[in-house]
């Protein structure tokens, strides 16, 4: 139910490093009969493989999004990669197809999103990027579209801002690939520690190397339009996200850590920026989703919370399937020790019904912040909103606390001729309806 909240619209699997090790064969069957793997890079523990393909296909559904699935280049081979699709997609009499149905599926899946291979720079294979380019339309080439589904056939891109691996790519693969996968994580602050301990120093760090992404998707933008000016090839952030030192006493490999309104704020200005930027960024995907770096979930056997990260994803749903609209906005600036960032972060968008959403964020954590804000080609009626604030910048929620941090009713905005004024509390993330 808590996902379904935040009306997900897509799903990535089985990785991150994990899919460039993934087997997909070793997913299906009888749980009981499946082999078991080491999982080497995330805490050495052996991964069971009850949790396969059929498995994933299920939750999409419960969770009414698109699955996206990412292949195995790395240890894999492209005949491994082509019957994984033939298995998920082919609705005919194939080898394939009659695994499937005898492992209980009788109709084929309907699947969009492929990614050849994660990070293939890196964990993935340490491939320069000619070397990846020539693999990628090796793969590519071999992954049909069976019985009417069509693939959205999406490549490794670069590591932040390496952008001659986009420019080789563009160059070398171009039209073979209909998106290009950005990583980027902004870390934790000056120095990684767990999520909860830092100063205001640390809290204006990581908000400025959150910022940081609007610079890297315009370098990287910029390439692609030299190759690419009728925005053919998408943009695909698709690992994103804080990145602090796990919480002590678990497991390193399980990147286990909470969540604070700082990590809230990381993941408001990020969702401005991707929408900001949406003729070009057609994805982006949190790393990750239940117990795992910046997660929306935090489980601990039977109990469950939701993190200050879930509430900005539940309060930025209103920019789903809504069109950008270009927002200007006059504010103070924040500084920190030298650290200097724009005081107020934002985005808007209007919906098909021509209601006008706007998102903003307050980045100072110790004073409000005055904003006038033009609306070009739209004017403002009677506003609403909700605020998401705390106490201290390390407000997070626990077990015996889980609503600590949630969102609330704002009422602090005004409709002015060409837009609205509004007074941000510090350290907040505000969604305000213009009807």
């Amino acid at each position: 139910a808590a996902l379904k909240k935040i009306k997900i619209p897509v799903l990535r699997w089985p990785g991150g490093c994990f899919a460039d090790e993934y087997h997909w064969r070793d997913g299906v069957g009888p749980k009981n009969q499946r082999p078991s793997m080491i999982n080497t890079h995330w805490g050495g523990v052996v991964e069971n493989n009850h949790f396969g393909t059929h498995e994933f296909f299920d939750l999409c559904e419960q969770l009414g999004c698109e699955p996206y699935i990412c292949g195995n280049v790395g240890s894999g081979t492209v005949r491994e990669m082509q019957e994984w699709v033939e298995y998920i997609t082919f609705d005919g009499r194939s080898p394939m197809a009659d695994l499937r149905r005898a492992n209980g599926r009788e109709q084929p899946w309907k699947i969009k999103y492929w990614g050849v291979g994660n990070e293939n720079w890196g964990c993935g294979g340490n491939m320069r990027p000619e070397y990846y380019a020539d693999e990628y339309r090796r793969y590519a080439t071999y992954l049909r579209n069976f019985s009417g589904n069509r693939l959205y056939k999406i490549a490794c891109g670069p590591n932040g801002g390496d952008v001659r691996w986009t420019e080789v790519l563009m160059r070398e693969v171009g039209p073979r690939m209909q998106g290009l996968a950005l990583h980027y994580y902004c870390g934790s602050g000056k120095k990684s520690r767990s999520a909860t301990v830092f100063e205001e120093v640390d809290w204006a760090h990581l908000l400025s190397r959150a910022l940081h992404i609007d610079e890297l998707i315009t370098r990287h933008t910029e390439i692609m339009d030299r190759f690419d000016p009728q925005n053919r090839v998408a943009l695909i952030v698709d690992e994103w996200g804080a990145w602090h030192a796990v919480e002590p006493g678990t497991n390193p490999g399980f990147l286990y850590q909470q969540n604070t309104l700082r990590d809230a704020l990381v993941a408001a200005v990020s969702l401005n920026v991707f929408n900001n930027h949406c003729r070009r960024v057609k994805m982006a995907n949190i790393a990750q989703t239940i117990n795992v770096l910046q997660a929306m979930i935090l489980t601990d056997k039977e109990k469950m919370i939701v993190t200050p990260t879930y509430h900005v994803f539940e309060m930025y749903t209103v920019h789903h399937d809504a069109a950008m609209l270009p927002l200007k906005i006059e504010s103070a600036e924040y500084e920190c020790e030298g650290i200097k960032l724009p005081a107020v972060h934002g985005s808007a968008s209007r919906n098909e019904a021509g209601t006008i959403h706007v998102t903003l964020c307050n980045l100072d954590p110790n004073r409000p912040a005055k904003v006038s804000a033009e609306l070009v080609g739209a004017a403002a009626g009677p506003i609403t909103g909700r605020v998401l604030t705390a106490e201290t910048m390390q407000a997070h929620n626990t077990f015996e606390r889980p609503r600590a941090v949630e969102p609330k009713e704002f009422a602090g905005a005004a409709a002015t001729e060409k837009g609205f004024t509004v007074e941000l509390p510090p350290k907040s993330v505000v969604v305000l309806k213009l009807n």
